[in-house]
C-alpha cells in the first residue's frame, strides 16, 4: 500500500555531520578514558589516561605569559588553544558539552554553512583563550587555571543563537533585549553552581568571551553578513 507523502519523512531533523564531528573526539576520548579506568585500554597504565591526556591538551595561560616575558614561543605547544575543548574533567562535564553543542549545533546549521560552524567553534575557542590570557596577564594575583572542556565554545554557540534571535526580534519588531535571556539564565545557574560548590575559579571569564566573540563573529559568518557589514560601513 503507498504511503501518503510525509508520512515517510522522520519526525526528527538529523543532526548535521558537522556537529557530530565536533562532538565525536569528545565521545572517543570519554570512551577512551572508560576503559582505561577498568583495566581494558593501557592495563594498570589506563587508570592515569585522562590526567594524562588532561596535562597534554590543556591550555594554561601561564605557559602563554613566559612565552611573553622569555620573548620567545614555543610552536609545538600552541595546538593546545584548539585541543582544550575536547577533553574534560569527568564525564559529567564532557556530557554537558556534547549535549550543549548537539543541540545548538543543530539550530545553527539551519542558519549557518558547515565552515561557518566549525570555524565558530575553534574562533571562539581559540579567541577565549587569548582573552582569558590577557586577564591572566592583567590579574597576578589571582590564580588563572588551565582552561579544559568545551564550555567556551559552546558559549561561542550560544553568543551565534542570540544573534539568530536578536536579528529575528529586529524584523518583527519584538524587543532585541528578549534575545540575551538564555545567557543571562545560563550564567545565573553557573553563578548558582559555583557559589554552591565552591567550583566558581576564573574560568567563566574565557565562557563570557566566547559568548561576546560567538555573537560578533556571526555578523561575519551568517551567509551574506560580509556583504552586510560592508553596506554599513559604507552608510557611515
Amino acid at each position: 500500500r503507498p504511503m501518503r507523502h510525509g508520512f515517510e519523512e522522520s519526525p526528527f531533523n538529523p543532526v548535521p555531520p558537522v556537529v557530530w564531528a565536533l562532538v565525536l573526539p569528545v565521545a572517543v576520548g570519554e570512551l577512551a578514558f572508560g576503559l582505561g579506568a577498568a583495566g581494558i585500554l593501557g592495563g594498570a597504565d589506563g587508570i592515569g589516561l585522562r590526567g594524562r591526556l588532561l596535562e597534554f591538551a590543556a591550555y594554561p595561560p601561564g605557559m602563554v605569559l613566559r612565552m611573553w616575558q622569555w620573548g620567545q614561543i614555543v610552536w609545538d605547544q600552541l595546538y593546545r588553544v584548539a585541543s582544550y575543548p575536547f577533553v574534560h574533567y569527568g564525564l559529567t562535564h564532557a556530557a554537558f558539552v556534547a549535549v550543549f553543542t548537539l543541540a545548538l549545533g543543530k539550530v545553527l546549521s539551519d542558519s549557518f554553512r558547515p565552515w561557518a560552524v566549525v570555524a565558530l567553534f575553534f574562533g571562539c575557542a581559540m579567541g577565549a583563550a587569548v582573552v582569558y590570557t590577557g586577564a591572566a596577564a592583567l590579574l597576578p594575583a589571582i590564580r588563572f587555571e588551565p582552561l579544559v572542556g568545551g564550555y567556551p565554545p559552546v558559549y561561542g554557540f550560544v553568543g551565534a543563537f542570540t544573534f539568530l534571535l536578536w536579528t529575528r526580534l529586529g524584523q518583527t519588531g519584538g524587543k532585541r533585549l528578549r534575545a540575551f535571556s538564555l545567557i543571562g539564565m545560563l550564567l545565573a545557574f553557573q553563578l548558582t553552581f559555583g557559589l554552591v560548590f565552591g567550583a566558581a575559579g576564573m574560568a567563566w571569564l574565557a565562557e563570557i568571551a566566547g559568548f561576546v566573540l560567538g555573537f560578533g563573529l556571526s555578523f561575519v559568518l551568517v551567509p551574506g553578513g560580509p556583504a552586510r557589514v560592508r553596506q554599513a560601513l559604507r552608510q557611515r
